[in-house]
């Protein structure tokens, strides 16, 4: 999706927001602040490389050859040996969004003033996020510190002509001739520039900023989900009132019961059952709130941690009015553990939401349902199989939920003897995201047909707005056909905006 509005890189920051209108694709402008900001530090690389005086990672070489000592007229050399022996990484491309991130917060920390390369470097960046020349970056090869090394390498490697790129989503192709054909030069790398290319977190935090985008809008999806759920097995609401909730006083938790509350009032299926008896459903009904909160209040730890990391300058040394000083901003550990973080609170919302598709399934619990959701069961599945499937996707979630931040490894001889694995926990959180997104599509799915089999009675309004939409695109199942399509149509549903809309929830926190 193309997004023309510019967004400003200033001295005073960015936010979440204008990283996902960038992924979404608006290109980005330097202000003039920052462009001072970044002239101010290249004068300051300038004066050293004159003053010959050694300083890590402008005029010596790198991790534990920062003991070498390189003379001027070899700079330029070690600068692009840098970029090109450190784009080591193997696997399957980044997403278009994540890399696109990738190239704005690399921006964003330059904008900062205190990494050091030239201002026309850093317009050579913004000019590759505006005519869509992306570099291809492979997932794999970042132990997380000294940053991200290998994937910004690949990234810098667009620039000085090396490696392929991908020009508005169309085939590989050769970066030097993406370059040459947009008009754009092949930039010379001079002293510290590839350092500050290579040496950050920018990709765990791309990464990390696409998952929590997605993993928020699912969040508040699965609300709805649930409430179509609830609805459809004859559950009763009391578990939502609101004084429940205030006692505990979680946020999220109060959230979601309002949203469900709300989504249930004026159901003529829950007037249908109003003086059952029934005094309590099981957890995955009653305790959704809880379940639910505690995924959203999760999320706004990670927001939170990554709304200070795209802010963050996190590559070394770092160049400062009246000294160049070495540090370890580069270590992922922050992003790292809350990313960790994300994946195992997401697959807990998965775990819930397969538990409501077993009840409706299961016509030992599902209130009267037709096994597995199909008339002329027996010579018909029905719905046997989409539940398998949303079992298997919360299995590997689990799997997928081992904390890479308690791992460690030793490189670089021994000098970066302690790593964050950060680009692991969010390539991780993001695959448990994508399976997120298919059991609540699979529970949708599921609902959508329960309710099928409740009527004449109806949901409240804005649920069979929601059901109306699904049925626009999958229709009822009256007999057994491949479900997988109608899993991938669904799923699209619900990473859209419409669930929310036809829900009234659109625009909220």
């Amino acid at each position: 999706m193309k997004n023309d509005a510019s967004v400003r890189l200033g001295t005073d920051g960015i936010s979440l927001d204008d990283v996902f209108a960038v992924m979404d694709g608006a290109p980005a402008v330097l202000d003039d602040g920052a462009i001072e900001e970044i002239r101010r530090a290249r004068q300051r690389v300038d004066d050293i490389v004159a003053q010959e005086a050694p300083v890590y990672g402008v005029n010596t070489g790198f991790g534990r050859l920062a003991d070498v000592h390189v003379p001027v007229e070899r700079l330029a050399e070690l600068q692009e040996n840098l970029v090109v022996s450190h784009a080591a990484g193997v696997g399957l491309p980044m997403p278009v969004a994540v890399v696109r991130a990738m190239m704005f917060l690399r921006v964003a920390t330059f904008a900062r003033g205190l990494s050091g390369p030239r201002l026309e470097t850093v317009h050579a960046l913004l000019a590759l996020l505006e005519k869509e020349i992306l570099p291809v970056i492979p997932w794999q090869g970042s132990v997380g510190a000294s940053g991200d090394l290998a994937p910004l390498a690949h990234l810098a490697c667009a620039l000085i002509g090396r490696g392929q790129v991908r020009v508005g989503g169309g085939p590989l192709v050769p970066a030097r001739d993406a370059l040459s054909e947009a008009g754009l030069d092949v930039v010379r790398l001079e002293a510290k520039e590839g350092l500050a290319l290579t040496n950050g977190t920018q990709a765990m935090t791309a990464a990390g900023c696409e998952g929590l985008r997605r993993g928020e809008h699912i969040a508040k999806v699965a609300d709805v989900v649930c409430a179509m759920t609830v609805d459809a097995l004859l559950g009763t609401d009391a578990a939502f009132d609101a004084r429940i909730h205030a006692a505990r006083n979680h946020p999220g938790q109060m959230e979601t019961a309002d949203v469900i509350r709300g989504l249930l009032a004026e159901s003529p299926l829950r007037d249908s059952h109003r003086d059952c008896g029934k005094v309590q459903d099981a957890y995955s009904l009653r305790c959704a709130p809880q379940v639910h909160g505690a995924v959203k209040d999760t999320l706004a730890h990670v927001r939170t941690v990554l709304a200070r990391e795209i802010n963050a300058v996190t590559d070394n040394p770092l160049i400062f009015d009246d000294a160049v000083l070495s540090g370890g901003n580069f270590h992922g550990a922050p992003v790292a553990a809350v990313l960790d973080f994300l994946a195992i609170s997401m697959t807990d919302l998965a775990s819930i939401s397969e538990r409501r598709i077993e009840r409706m399934v299961n016509p030992d619990l599902s209130e009267g349902l037709s096994p597995f959701l199909v008339r002329d069961s027996g010579v018909n599945s029905g719905f046997m199989l989409s539940h398998v499937t949303a079992a298997a996707l919360v299995a590997e979630s689990r799997v997928l939920s081992h904390p890479a931040s308690v791992d460690s490894i030793s490189t670089s001889a021994g000098q970066e003897d302690h790593v964050s694995m950060g680009l692991h926990a969010a390539r991780k959180a993001l695959e448990v995201v994508t399976n997120v997104e298919r059991v609540v599509a699979i529970e949708l799915m599921a609902a959508c047909q329960a309710l099928d089999l409740r009527g004449p009675l109806t949901t409240s309004s804005p649920l069979e707005a929601v059901h109306r939409h699904v049925r626009s695109q999958v229709p009822h199942w009256d007999r057994d056909r491949e479900a997988a399509p109608d899993i991938e149509t669904i799923t699209e549903i619900v990473r859209g905006q419409d669930i929310l809309q036809l829900a009234g929830l659109e625009g909220t926190p």
